[in-house]
């Protein structure tokens, strides 16, 4: 198939559980990174409706997801028995004080992405949970003031058959034509990449500042059925290392394309190998989530998501964890959130394999704000979710992500951490 030839070695998957590696001296590009928009308020209090919002979005992108792991594989990751419905949003209980906003809330991390000759210049979200490239049309009428993609003003533009389909959190969908062309990040160019140039786009983004998305995942994953950016520029030896790292913080974030930068972390990358069951997710196993030191779930596998904000497990898991943390209680029961005493915030941390590190997500990382206005109580960035990958699987997104420095090697199959500086 056409993801076979990037597939590493299964030999490869049975690495250590906790393999410490140091990295060469930096060879790739780094792609500044800006925060665009927040789960939290400037007023420091939790914006309830983006966060019902987002939950949806990340729930039907891994049913997308799933829909295109069983078109281009034939069969279901483990664990999966079935593929969800699709999840709308639901308008969340108001609580009195709470300001809630639907401006620019939508949660990314975004750089500069040109594509063409002559190229054009988009705001792209970087996201390891998903596979493609998509970037708004030059006839799309319900795109706003988003850069546009216009393949006759590029002479590497070529038309190919086939759509291109991505589900969105309000239960709508953006669809286009699918395309190749040059495509270039950070001096790292890739010829002849597949992308789409969607004519349609839901409302929810035809107001939010990033144009489009690029997927970073495997090639699994696709609904274009074509390898991701960054697979085509290591093929076509424009990534001189087959792995790439990210930094997320509030100022200083970056995506490092071609190795990672040691700049940012100091000792050695603790690498754990992706899961062989994941079918396209960097989903690493063995698991150990800690609150307040006590080891509260073990033995599960996590997806690592820079597209996504909350971190999520299994409501049942969720529930437990929560159980270890003195004065928790549910906060909105539908969506799995749940709110603590701001003054005895927990320690959270988390470990793969017997022999590795506990990595800690700082409280102020665990907190996506107070509940209202002069409250007490501020709202969890661990929530329980049900989306469809099995019952042991949790998502690790930015809130994770924000405490350590993050490497996504193909090279090793496998999710590296280290230690910011």
């Amino acid at each position: 198939m056409f993801f076979n030839a990037i597939l590493p070695a299964l030999s490869l998957t049975l690495l250590s559980q906790a393999t410490p590696v140091p990295e060469a001296r930096p060879l790739g590009v780094n792609i500044p990174l800006h925060k665009r928009g927040s789960l939290t308020t400037p007023h420091g209090v939790f914006d309830h409706a983006m966060a019902v919002k987002h939950g949806a979005r990340i729930a039907n992108k891994y049913r997308r997801n799933l829909i295109n792991i069983k078109a281009n594989t034939g069969h279901l990751p483990d664990g999966v028995e079935s593929i969800p419905d699709s999840k709308v949003a639901a308008h969340p209980l108001k609580r009195a004080g709470v300001p809630l906003t639907d401006e620019d809330h939508d949660v990314q991390w975004a750089g500069k992405v040109a594509i063409g000759t002559p190229s054009t210049t988009f705001l792209i979200d970087f996201d390891t949970g998903s596979s493609d490239l998509w970037v708004p049309s030059s006839t799309c009428t319900s795109c706003g003031s988003h850069k546009k993609y216009n393949p006759a003003r590029s002479s590497t533009s070529s038309k190919k058959s086939g759509t291109f389909e991505i589900g969105y959190g309000d239960g709508s969908s953006a669809s286009g034509p699918i395309y190749t062309d040059t495509v270039t990040v950070g001096g790292i160019k890739a010829t002849g990449q597949y992308f789409s140039a969607v004519t349609t786009e839901s409302s929810e983004f035809t107001s939010d500042v990033v144009d489009g998305l690029m997927g970073l995942a495997f090639p699994q994953l696709s609904n274009l059925k074509h390898k991701p950016f960054f697979n085509t520029a290591f093929s076509q030896g424009t990534a001189k290392q087959n792995v790439f790292g990210f930094k997320l913080a509030t100022t200083g974030s970056e995506l490092y394309l071609g190795g990672t930068n040691s700049a940012l972390y100091t000792g050695a990358l603790e690498y754990h190998p992706v899961s062989p069951s994941s079918l396209g997710f960097w989903q690493i196993t063995g698991a150990s989530a800690f609150a307040n030191g006590a080891r509260v779930a073990s033995g599960f596998q996590t997806v690592i998501d820079s597209g996504t904000t909350i971190m999520y497990g299994p409501p049942a898991a969720v529930k437990a964890f929560y159980a270890a943390v003195p004065g928790a209680k549910v906060f909105d029961a539908a969506n799995g959130l749940y709110q603590y005493p701001c003054a005895r915030a927990p320690s959270v941390a988390f470990s793969w394999g017997p022999t590795g590190k506990a990595w800690a997500v700082s409280k102020n990382n665990f907190s996506l704000g107070v509940t209202r206005a002069g409250s007490t109580w501020c709202v969890g960035a661990l929530a329980g979710q049900d989306f469809g990958l099995g019952s042991n699987v949790w998502l690790l997104g930015d809130s994770f992500m924000k405490n350590v420095y993050t490497a996504f090697s193909f090279a090793r199959n496998s999710v590296g951490f280290a230690k910011l500086k």
